[in-house]
């Protein structure tokens, strides 16, 4: 993708990364030249859907997910040699039966790494051996040194999501975007049909993460991955998240998907066109053409299936919306404004919501939430069960509207309002001291960083209501000054 300035300097990631090739460089004991593009064979596809899955459980997105400026694609390399034709003929089975993984807990902030990275590798050696990695992949970690660049990077996240919405998705959602995602659409039309029949999520869902993870290969990272994950695996902040993604890895080097040198990605250890995870890929990665491999970095097709194999057990549901913009009336019950409230559309048109347009809502029992990204005066959507799918794909609030508005503006959807009044948000600093002044009151404001999260958002709440404000959960310059006033 291509940023302004500000944005591509910022340390943070959503998938794709951004000028992490720039800024850290591999390691001499692991330079690797990516791997020559290659074409890769696109059969027709196969009459056998792929089998249906149960929803499993998935980590929580990362709080701070970035920038990702435009990169030249790396193609995947040759299958690593363990692969045997066995593996070969297995491979179409494998995303359709995912493991069922515990979500991981919260980064642990401020933390200080106490144990030596040798006596690290000790122990990673014994609990990957004894989740059956091979010697020969656990081997690969022994030759990797302690990239304290990628380190600093993981801490240092979170510059981009400052920004307010309607900066960010002015953007991501561009008109040059919403274009170039329908001609994909076009061009892959058969797959895109073929994956709503088996999966339930449409074409514009799976093309815009598409684009914003990564322009459509353009922006996949150009980094080795392998240093990355032993780097984050032993750093106390998310090991545990990490010490997975590494083993995962190896099990992919394992089952002969990719090799080490082939394992080219984004700096916190993504790869492909729509940026997973080992886990993810592990997990959900399909051979959708079946031509014998995955492959997420130049086949269009495996991109698609897999996207909508993650999707659906994400638990996606079919022919079900996940976003609408509407026009709020100014006298809501601006508590009601809350992703954790779920109301029928029936109550939403009673108390006058309705399209842009100016047409009715339906008055069904479809439920529905309020969103209100910059508040009563901003932008405002109905934002649907599916809408949780975005979250749990990333959970910067910032980052889910944007790809969800642009799946709408895909579909045909108009440009967004901007709103009916002045959205005056808080910048960094005021956020921060805002974070602070409620921690002293007692509140749970999360990592005190300056940006607004979720729990930020639903102290902001509450703070509103017992100052007399509009509750809509937006923080204002007016809220911090009542707020410095009453000490």
């Amino acid at each position: 993708m291509k940023f302004c300035a500000a944005i591509a300097a910022a340390a943070i990631h959503f998938g794709a990364t951004d000028i992490a090739t720039a800024q850290i460089e591999p390691s001499p004991a692991f330079r690797v030249e990516p791997p020559k593009k290659k074409a890769v064979r696109k059969a027709p596809p196969p009459a056998a859907a792929p089998a249906a899955v149960a929803p499993a459980a998935v980590a929580p997105a990362d709080p701070a997910q970035g920038a990702t400026p435009a990169t030249t694609p790396a193609a995947p390399a040759e299958a690593a040699p363990a692969a045997t034709q066995a593996a070969a003929a297995a491979i179409s089975t494998h995303g359709t039966n995912p493991q069922k993984r515990p979500p991981y807990p919260p980064p642990k902030e401020n933390c200080r790494n106490t144990e030596s990275f040798e006596s690290w590798k000790a122990r990673f050696r014994k609990e990957a051996a004894a989740r059956g990695v091979s010697r020969q992949s656990i081997a690969i970690v022994d030759g990797i040194p302690l990239s304290t660049q990628i380190i600093g990077r993981d801490r240092k996240q979170g510059a981009i999501f400052v920004m307010s919405f309607l900066d960010f998705q002015n953007k991501l959602a561009t008109p040059n975007r919403v274009q170039s995602s329908k001609r994909k659409v076009a061009e892959h039309r058969t797959t895109f049909e073929r994956a709503k029949a088996e999966f339930g999520v449409p074409a514009s869902v799976i093309t815009g993460f598409w684009a914003l993870e990564s322009d459509f290969g353009a922006g996949m990272g150009k980094l080795p991955i392998m240093p990355s994950l032993v780097a984050l695996a032993y750093d106390c902040r998310r090991s545990e998240m990490f010490t997975e993604e590494l083993i995962a890895a190896l099990q992919i080097i394992d089952r002969g998907d990719m090799s080490p040198s082939g394992m080219i990605g984004s700096w916190a250890g993504e790869i492909g066109q729509t940026q997973f995870l080992p886990t993810r890929y592990l997990d959900y990665a399909i051979d959708y053409d079946g031509d014998g491999r995955i492959n997420l970095f130049s086949n269009d097709d495996d991109v698609i299936g897999s996207t909508a194999n993650y999707m659906k057990n994400l638990g996606w549901r079919a022919n079900e919306p996940w976003l609408e913009e509407v026009r709020v009336t100014k006298d809501l019950p601006w508590d009601q404004a809350d992703l954790a409230i779920k109301l029928p559309r029936s109550q939403w048109a009673e108390w006058g919501i309705e399209y842009p347009d100016g047409s009715s809502i339906p008055a069904d029992n479809l439920t529905a939430s309020l969103l209100l990204p910059m508040g009563r005066n901003g932008p405002a959507f109905l934002a649907y069960p599916n809408f949780g799918i975005y979250t749990e794909w990333n959970n910067s609030l910032s980052y889910a509207t944007t790809a969800a508005y642009l799946a709408t503006r895909i579909d045909g959807a108009p440009a967004m309002s901007r709103g009916r009044g002045q959205t005056n948000g808080l910048d960094a600093p005021q956020t921060k001291e805002l974070q602070q002044i409620l921690a002293r009151r007692g509140y749970d404001v999360g990592k005190i960083d300056g940006l607004a999260g979720a729990k930020t958002r639903a102290a902001v709440k509450d703070m509103q209501m017992k100052l007399g404000f509009p509750a809509d959960s937006y923080a204002t310059p007016e809220l911090l000054a009542a707020l410095r006033r009453s000490g």
